[in-house]
């Protein structure tokens, strides 16, 4: 089967091929997906899981990718709740081969069905993006209606899912990016936008919870901006500030089927859209995911047409 691998740890996007690979053969409780669509996370060069085994051991060209939506095709010994045929979407494991291929086989527990009237590059935009943003804001942020939330990235494939849930469930947003993301981060549901280049976090006052996308600087001035009680979220690794009298926590997402099917459900009904950027096939994907500019979105490889 045609793959994505990572072949290059130090040339990152500019060490990846595309290759033939052996399609996979589904392991206990596993089933083998045939990939429709994938989406990615430029961050993953970053991850020691993209290099490494759970033991150390290098991963020699390992298939990069690790969001997806597709149809289940063989399922592994004691594999229950999902059906030869059925539409799922989900996360594979960070440490096994991922989703940038025509076939991958994946934990039947990390997979959601993928209801028929959502596209599968839909699908695929949805599982890191959308869980990252749910356990950020509910699980992490504890947020509560009423609150306000600083919103870091705002136009970006997570903070627009971050906008629209906590505009949804009743928080005050405010969004920050650059000059050029304000009416994409107002679009989304923003009550308000600072650009962290020319304005000063000081002025927004106190918040109830910051979600960090970017870390550094930017994180340590959103620490002291955090009201009592209230807290840091970041996805960016360990937090390097954290509140006077608040809580500071950084997560690695999980997939949970059921915030899965939360999610999808809030796009089928209009309550949340995706941000995808760059749509390509796998023949085209290693240009996709090494850009020469700086792309706006969410990137989904169209493996099947």
């Amino acid at each position: 089967m045609k793959a994505i691998v990572a072949t290059d740890q130090t040339a990152e996007a500019a060490g990846i091929t595309l290759a033939e690979r052996p399609e996979p053969t589904p392991a206990i409780n596993d089933v083998v997906v045939e990939v429709h669509a994938s989406g990615f996370v430029p961050a993953e060069w970053e991850w020691p899981s993209t290099w490494v085994d759970r033991a150390g051991h290098d991963r020699a060209q390992a298939i990069i990718g690790h969001e997806f939506a597709g149809v289940v095709t063989s399922l592994g010994y004691g594999t229950t709740g999902l059906s030869l045929g059925q539409r799922v979407f989900g996360i594979t494991d960070w440490h096994r081969d991922g989703t940038l291929a025509e076939y991958a086989a994946v934990e039947a527990r990390n997979l959601a069905p993928l209801p028929g009237n959502v596209d599968f590059t839909v699908g695929a935009s949805l599982p890191i993006s959308g869980l990252t943003a749910w356990q950020g804001l509910f699980q992490h942020g504890r947020l509560r209606a009423g609150q306000s939330v600083l919103a870091h990235g705002a136009a970006g494939a997570v903070g627009s899912v971050v906008t629209q849930l906590a505009r949804d469930f009743g928080a005050y947003v405010i969004g920050t990016g650059r000059a050029a993301d304000r009416q994409s981060a107002l679009d989304f549901g923003a009550n308000e936008f600072l650009d962290l280049d020319d304005g000063d976090l000081d002025d927004i006052g106190g918040v109830d919870v910051v979600f960090d996308v970017i870390g550094g600087d930017v994180q340590r001035r959103s620490a002291g901006i955090i009201r009592p009680g209230g807290t840091l979220v970041s996805v960016v690794g360990p937090v390097e500030a954290r509140p006077v009298d608040g809580l500071a926590v950084d997560f690695v997402v999980e997939s949970v089927p059921s915030q899965l099917v939360e999610i999808v459900d809030r796009v089928r009904d209009g309550r949340l859209r995706t941000h995808i950027g760059t749509v390509a096939t796998l023949d085209d994907a290693v240009p996709a995911l090494n850009p020469t500019e700086r792309r706006k979105g969410k990137t989904v490889i169209r493996v099947r047409p």
